[in-house]
């Protein structure tokens, strides 16, 4: 079984800064790519970032390219995506997913598995 748990959704002014942290549970002998996506309302969800099971590539969307980092702890089985220079723009549910194999895509299609979302709200 596999289980997505995220953490660290809120309210912050702009130019505040955020982590996101996902809690994965998984089958060890299973390789997942990680990402990180994005919701509006009922708009299709949108790439934020991804990263490689151990870490050794990662991809970022260009709206976010130079203010969010993802990077994760394969010990604890953890995904973070830190955010910097926040901007009311990013508002949004934010998901954390994976999928099989070790090959980051920005296709929300792609990921088999999804966690419940975090709101992360940004005030002008």
């Amino acid at each position: 079984q596999v289980q997505l748990v995220e953490f660290g959704g809120g309210l912050v002014q702009a130019g505040g800064s955020l982590r996101l942290s996902c809690s994965f549970s998984r089958r060890t002998a299973i390789t997942y790519t990680m990402g990180w996506f994005l919701q509006v309302l009922v708009e299709e969800r949108e790439f934020v970032a991804a990263i490689s099971w151990n870490g050794g590539r990662t991809s970022v969307a260009d709206s976010v390219k130079g203010r969010f980092t993802i990077s994760r702890d394969v010990a604890t089985d953890t995904v973070y995506l830190h955010m910097d220079s926040l901007k009311p723009e990013d508002t949004a549910i934010y998901y954390c997913a994976a999928r099989e194999g070790d090959n980051p895509s920005d296709s929300y299609r792609m990921y088999r598995h999804w966690g419940q979302g975090t709101q992360v709200t940004v005030s002008s």
